[in-house]
């Protein structure tokens, strides 16, 4: 299983949902406070919503979400040949998930994901060790993940 994952900020969570519930027919697999996702089959999606106020419609990041710890290793690897640098999260937990994943930057900072989700989470993120990263960014010590 692969698919392009589209993280978007909004403004308003619910009213979010809602909207997008009705665009692809399908309700969110998870909410949470400040965040939905959305599995989408047809075509296979999985839209993000991250509550930010003031930001709202505007992409957080983008991704690819990947069945197996293997293949984001995989990417890793392959991505590193490529001359691209990449960033690892191994084991974090992020989106309500704990998850192995590795981030690029495009041409204009765009930022991408290749990600598996290992298991649920209950909290967003999780602290973040100094000098560490979480969702691709660089995190002093004590730092809330996300």
């Amino acid at each position: 299983m692969s698919r392009v994952q589209l993280a978007l900020n909004v403004d308003d969570l619910e009213a979010s949902v809602a909207f997008y519930s009705k665009l692809f027919n399908t309700g969110p697999a998870k909410v949470k406070p400040g965040y939905a996702n959305f599995a989408v089959a047809e075509p296979p999606l999985k839209l993000v919503l991250i509550e930010n106020p003031g930001k709202g419609g505007s992409v957080n990041h983008l991704g690819v979400e990947v069945g197996s710890s293997e293949q984001v290793h995989g990417e890793i690897a392959r991505l590193t040949d490529e001359g691209l640098f990449t960033l690892e999260e191994i084991g974090q937990t992020c989106c309500f998930a704990k998850q192995d994943k590795v981030w690029v930057s495009g041409p204009a900072g765009e930022r991408w994901e290749v990600y598996t989700v290992l298991e649920d989470a209950e909290s967003f993120g999780g602290d973040a060790p100094e000098g560490g990263t979480c969702c691709g960014e660089p995190v002093s010590a004590g730092s809330a993940c996300c």
